[in-house]
């Protein structure tokens, strides 16, 4: 099993490319090769192939270098299957995770977040994308100095929060605040809970 993400960028539309596209290129190009991993289409659009276990861990990251720029957004459905079709190219594959995750992004603007899952496990999915609702109003709310303070954490997660302030030459108190703002602790249950489900789900 694997997880595909599916996912654009919101605010797109007013913003130059040059602001967003080296962000999202540097972001998936370190998770793989283009376009066997991942590709860019439709001007904003994107898709990707990762381990199940690390896939709501990375869109929460994607999410935090995105909103570090007012105005910009990430929204992403995340597909969990089998690929079956094999090609050199990630958009031209196929299989249940493809499926499930293209079907699911195109419910989101429709269910208003821009967070959501696709398992094929009915009940698995009314637990994880209730969950994800209020991950995403979480989310929705980062600042931009939080954004910042969350992608440091889940880049750095051996760095103390001194290192952390120093890197954003801020004070410690400002970095501990952040966290707090960020409810990344509490994103970080929510990670932890969607592993341990998945888990189930493939024994």
């Amino acid at each position: 099993m694997i997880a595909i993400i599916t996912g654009d960028i919101i605010g797109s539309e007013t913003t130059p490319p040059g602001t967003w596209m080296p962000l999202l290129k540097t972001f998936l190009g370190r998770q793989g090769t283009t376009p066997r991993d991942w590709e860019i289409y439709r001007g904003d659009a994107f898709q990707l192939k990762l381990t199940t276990e690390e896939a709501l861990y990375k869109s929460i990251l994607l999410r935090s270098i995105i909103k570090q720029h007012p105005g910009l957004d990430v929204r992403v459905s995340i597909g969990i299957g089998a690929i079956n079709y094999h090609t050199k190219k990630i958009t031209e594959s196929n299989g249940t995770a493809f499926v499930r995750s293209g079907r699911k992004f195109d419910d989101l603007k429709e269910e208003k977040t821009n967070l959501a899952f696709a398992t094929g496990d009915e009940q698995a999915d009314a637990t994880l994308n209730l969950m994800a609702r209020f991950a995403s109003l979480i989310m929705d709310n980062w600042s931009v100095v939080v954004a910042a303070t969350v992608q440091l954490f889940l880049e750095r997660p051996e760095w103390n929060q001194q290192q952390l302030a120093e890197h954003l030459k801020i004070n410690q108190s400002a970095v501990s605040q952040s966290r707090k703002r960020a409810q990344l602790d509490l994103l970080m249950d929510f990670n932890t809970y969607y592993k341990n489900r998945l888990n189930h789900l493939t024994q």
